[in-house]
């Protein structure tokens, strides 16, 4: 029985284990996405999430506690600049897991797993909101009184009407007789 046992073997020693989550993280980080099964997906998550996390804070000691997970220099330093400075406001929640179906050799079902900053297509539009909120939901609502007051302050809604009611007058029938009128001519 596996009681209480919450780690995901992936059917090999500890330091198989290691090593093949060592070279998925230093891959992931060198390319921002990589394919693989959902089961070694699902065990990179949690590899490489905190090491992420670590990477935020840029001193020597955290640089060492990442390079003793990754013995990797290269994917060090790529994570220490280029991947930090990406997700330097987000709370967690750095990778995605997308599925991708069933391999036909042996049916194993592959995942995607990608850097969640790094993916342009699914980014468009968030950017813009997300580098400026960096709290997470609770404790928002006095910062949106704000935004609300600056928007009204912004665009002045008493001069699109004049500009948009002169056109409209000079239209539209000022009389119900005068409308009958123009139905019968036309």
């Amino acid at each position: 029985m596996r009681h209480g046992d919450k780690i995901k073997n992936l059917s090999r020693t500890k330091a198989h284990r290691d090593a093949l989550l060592r070279n998925l993280s230093c891959q992931l980080i060198e390319h921002k996405r990589i394919v693989t099964t959902i089961a070694k997906a699902k065990a990179l998550r949690v590899y490489v999430e905190p090491l992420i996390t670590k990477s935020k804070e840029n001193t020597t000691h955290q640089r060492r506690i990442v390079f003793s997970h990754l013995q990797d220099k290269e994917a060090v330093k790529e994570l220490f600049d280029a991947v930090a400075t990406k997700v330097g406001g987000r709370p967690g929640g750095y990778t995605r897991i997308i599925k991708l179906g069933i391999r036909p050799g042996d049916a194993a079902e592959k995942a995607m797993i990608e850097l969640v900053d790094f993916n342009e297509v699914y980014g468009k539009g968030s950017d813009e909101k997300a580098a400026g909120k960096r709290t997470r939901r609770r404790g928002g609502s006095g910062k949106k009184k704000d935004e609300a007051t600056t928007v009204a302050e912004a665009a002045p809604v008493e001069e699109v009407k004049d500009a948009v009611a002169p056109a409209a007058a000079e239209e539209a029938p000022a009389t119900e007789a005068e409308a009958k009128d123009e139905n019968k001519e036309a």
